[in-house]
């Protein structure tokens, strides 16, 4: 259907889009389709909290992800090599972030020296540094040129290293105050007893389904996911199933994140996604599979 306001096909036809057209539509549609419009738990103060506080997590997620692009951005601009002895989530590690706040970047490491770096960062690890120091100075012999503007980039480097650190310290905080919220809400335990559903997705879960009470089935929570393959037509022409591009993405992110964590540490999960990788199917689609089967899982769950 055709949904454009001055469409023929669309339940309210008209040109023009004005505030008080919008709630008219929106107030019509709650008297005479309520069927479409999904329940909140408005007396919970657990979730209220919940949805402040995982919001607030999401804000600190993505300054978090600004500020990790920003500092490898700063290594590249004058040192590539030394970017690269920092790959995935290392650049992340508590330990990397002390060695670029004390040391800023290549000509403080190499003025203090391997021997001098190497003490200091046994001092500060619980795990011998021996092998991340030594691919942090084999990168730094790699390069002789000093790139223009490098003094000004290592004074901004540290000061990005501390706002990392910063806000992982924050999402600390409130990943703990989330937990705790979730001890006082029995189908948080309940969820958590599954393989690859923590904390975050466990909130995640509840906040857009609450108790899954809005759904009569499970395939209607995997639809709503987003989650559950949808058959494309043509006319008469049927191309076959396809995963859905819609459903709330929010969920169906959740889902799929537990699904992956599932198919490395619970053996169950794993055997059902190396069988779906075998009959061809690829990573995701494997994964999507794997969380579609415990999307039923789920449901009966919170249903029984």
């Amino acid at each position: 259907m055709d949904t454009r306001k001055g469409s023929p096909w669309h339940p309210y036809p008209g040109k023009s889009k004005t505030d008080a057209r919008d709630a008219f539509i929106i107030a019509e549609t709650a008297r005479a389709m309520p069927h479409t419009l999904r329940a909140v738990d408005r007396d919970s103060e657990v979730l209220s909290a919940l949805k402040v506080l995982s919001g607030f997590d999401a804000d600190l997620t993505h300054e978090c992800t600004r500020a990790i692009n920003r500092l490898r951005s700063l290594l590249l601009q004058i040192f590539p090599a030394l970017e690269r002895a920092f790959p995935g989530t290392v650049l992340t590690r508590s330990l990397v972030l002390e060695l670029l706040i004390k040391y800023a970047g290549p000509t403080g490491l190499r003025t203090a020296g391997h021997g001098n770096v190497l003490r200091w960062a046994r001092t500060h690890s619980r795990k011998d540094p021996a092998a991340l120091i030594d691919a942090v100075f084999a990168a730094l012999g790699q390069q002789t040129v000093t790139v223009a503007g490098t003094e000004a980039v290592e004074l901004v480097i540290p000061r990005v290293a501390v706002q990392i650190k910063e806000l992982k310290h924050q999402r600390t905080i409130v990943a703990e105050e989330v937990e705790k919220l979730l001890d006082d809400f029995p189908l948080s335990r309940v969820l958590m007893s599954m393989p690859g559903v923590g904390i975050k997705t466990a909130a995640t879960i509840l906040l857009t389904i609450g108790d899954g009470s809005n759904f009569h089935t499970s395939g209607h929570l995997a639809a709503y996911a987003g989650i559950a393959p949808v058959t494309r037509r043509s006319g008469t022409s049927i191309r076959g199933e396809f995963h859905a591009r819609s459903g709330n993405k929010e969920l169906k992110n959740a889902l799929f994140r537990s699904a992956w964590i599932a198919s490395c540490h619970d053996p169950v999960s794993k055997t059902y996604y190396e069988r779906k990788r075998a009959e061809g199917k690829k990573h995701n689609a494997a994964l999507i599979c794997l969380a579609r089967r415990r999307c039923d899982v789920l449901f009966a769950m919170l249903k029984n």
